[in-house]
């Protein structure tokens, strides 16, 4: 009784908290209008770079201080940075990254963008705390770098990290259950195998060679270095204080207050008033008014899964889901064109078949120009299929054109627990997908079979996609994930470039004139917090997300019920 009794209370505080919390969403929304922030002629643009970097929109709290604190998607990082370059009363900018959990494209886009503001001539500035490896990057492109006195700048290297649980699942009486096609398609290898295939050590040292080769190139750019000494030097990471300075790798410790009274006396101001890129985002400033070309960029996000989550935003990306937003946009008459933004590496077949259907749509009617971001691998991959121009960074991860199947086998587990399960059958094959029964030898045979028509199924796709024969792609396929840069090479994609390329081109198929600002239009839109909270059962649990940290994110749902996937590799952390 005295645990109901807790129980109940518990209930109660925390309908009470989400009572509080939707009245105070709904009270932002009436008091908390958006207005105008006010700006001074002598203004600095803070660019905050922290954790995630996303493509889709946050949250949109509807309260100041929380969303400043959810930061901006890469597409508003790129129009605040276009409208800075414009804005008269922006003399400078000061990069701030911060606990960056992006990918290595992301950081290929972020520090484009930040050239691009330089083209203004206005300078940038880049002030560093406990910097890492990609901060660090970022920060590059910066005209100085600067961090606090017996700070330390983290860099040294890059390591790649792959977990394999499968002697965890012994112990627990688990099992991991696979059939694939593909000789590269290792994602199973994570839950059936203790260390890495020759295929993964193959792959991942490729990656691993781009990524240190991407590292030391923008170090040398950056800091006007040779590509060897950087790799010297990067071999004496990582830089404590004075030593950072010492080997070039920064300009000077000093405290953040006098950076910026270096960077008022080069601008030959007494003040400069900082506005941080969250509040500069909500200035208005001709030509920025959302007016002229608009372009809708949708953002396909997450692994694929299937289920009806309408809004993407925080719940993968799903084929019910995403179907309604490119259905909106497809009939919008106002939008001239659509980038469409993939980061996803990919998930469910039969719905990354679902999404490729109405991508290919909405490209029957609208321009459409693919930008890959980070991942763009397996399902994420099909559904660039369309046959539009797809552009991809250097650092991309793409291809991974391979299906399998995976189901989880709990038996041993049962017996340990004293659980015993009798099963009644009618058919051959009822029990390929219970947890309950392992894989026989024809059950496999069977999935073999099947799975092949899928690999079949996928690998045509992408031929029709590409405009290229059957024989042409297999070879590509198996599974094999590809950097950006070797897609490129193998006629995969069209062209390495970000956002900047991707407008450019959308121009020239949509016919807007080349002199013509454009609007980007971020879809799915930013979500209230009142529709977040009317909508929490289409959101990953706190279990769900605490599990994707420990073991990487694995479809559980698809898997449990004996999935098709089509996804890359889990588990691999480069850092």
């Amino acid at each position: 009784m005295k645990k109901i009794f807790i129980g109940f209370l518990i209930g109660l505080a925390f309908c009470f908290l989400v009572t509080l919390l939707i009245g105070a969403g709904l009270m932002a929304a009436f008091t908390l209008s958006p207005q105008s922030v006010e700006m001074a002629n002598s203004s600095v643009l803070v660019l905050q770079l922290e954790g995630d970097v996303p493509e889709q929109s946050p949250v949109d709290y509807q309260i100041p201080f929380l969303n400043e604190r959810s930061g901006l998607t890469v597409v508003e990082n790129w129009q605040v940075l276009k409208k800075a370059a414009a804005d008269a009363r922006i003399k400078a900018v000061v990069v701030s990254p911060s606990g960056l959990s992006v990918g290595w494209a992301k950081l290929e886009e972020l520090r484009a963008q930040i050239l691009d503001f330089k083209k203004s001539g206005k300078p940038v500035y880049a002030y560093l705390h406990g910097a890492g490896t990609k901060e660090y990057y970022v920060a590059t492109a910066a005209d100085q770098i600067f961090m606090p006195p017996d700070d330390w700048l983290d860099v040294k290297g890059l390591r790649a990290e792959l977990s394999y649980y499968k002697n965890t699942l012994d112990k627990v009486g688990a099992a991991m259950e696979f059939e694939g096609i593909g000789m590269y398609k290792d994602a199973p290898d994570t839950y059936t195998k203790t260390s890495p295939s020759p295929q993964t050590l193959e792959i991942t040292n490729l990656i691993l060679d781009q990524y240190f080769g991407s590292l030391i190139n923008v170090i040398a750019e950056g800091r006007k270095k040779q590509p060897a000494d950087v790799r010297a030097l990067i071999d004496k990471g990582p830089f404590v204080g004075q030593g950072a300075v010492d080997s070039g790798m920064i300009d000077a410790t000093i405290f953040e207050d006098e950076m910026y009274d270096r960077l008022k006396a080069a601008l030959k101001t007494a003040s400069l008033k900082k506005v941080t890129s969250p509040d500069y985002e909500r200035v208005n400033l001709a030509g920025f008014d959302g007016k002229g070309a608009r372009v809708a960029v949708v953002t396909g996000d997450g692994e694929i899964t299937g289920g009806n989550n309408t809004s993407l935003t925080g719940g993968g990306l799903t084929a019910s889901g995403i179907a309604k937003v490119l259905r909106k946009v497809r009939e919008d008459s106002t939008i001239q064109g659509v980038i469409v933004r993939i980061d996803s590496p990919g998930g469910d077949a039969v719905a990354s078949a679902e999404i490729l259907h109405e991508v290919k749509l909405l490209s029957a009617k609208k321009p459409t120009i693919i930008s890959m971001s980070d991942y763009a691998a397996s399902g994420g991959y099909m559904m660039a299929m369309t046959g539009d121009p797809i552009l991809a960074y250097n650092n991309t991860l793409t291809g991974s054109i391979g299906v399998f199947f995976g189901k989880l086998t709990l038996r041993g587990f049962y017996d340990k627990i004293g659980l015993n399960r009798t099963l009644l059958t009618r058919g051959k094959w009822a029990t390929i997908d219970s947890e309950y029964t392992p894989l026989s030898p024809d059950e496999r045979a069977r999935l073999h079979g099947e799975l092949l028509e899928y690999y079949k199924g996928f690998v045509q796709r992408v031929a029709d996609g590409r405009k290229q024969p059957f024989d042409k792609i297999e070879p590509l396929a198996q599974g094999r994930v590809w950097l950006g840069a070797q897609a490129k090479t193998n006629g995969l994609i069209d062209e390495i470039g970000g956002l900047d390329r991707a407008v450019e081109m959308m121009k020239q198929k949509a016919k807007i004139p080349t002199g013509d600002r454009v609007s980007l239009i971020l879809y799915p839109e930013r979500r209230s917090l009142v529709e977040t909270l009317l909508n929490r059962d289409k959101q990953p649990t706190d279990v769900e997300l605490m599990v994707d940290k420990v073991v990487g994110r694995l479809p559980w749902r698809a898997l449990a019920h004996g999935g098709i996937m089509q996804q890359m590799p889990y588990g691999l952390d480069v850092k």
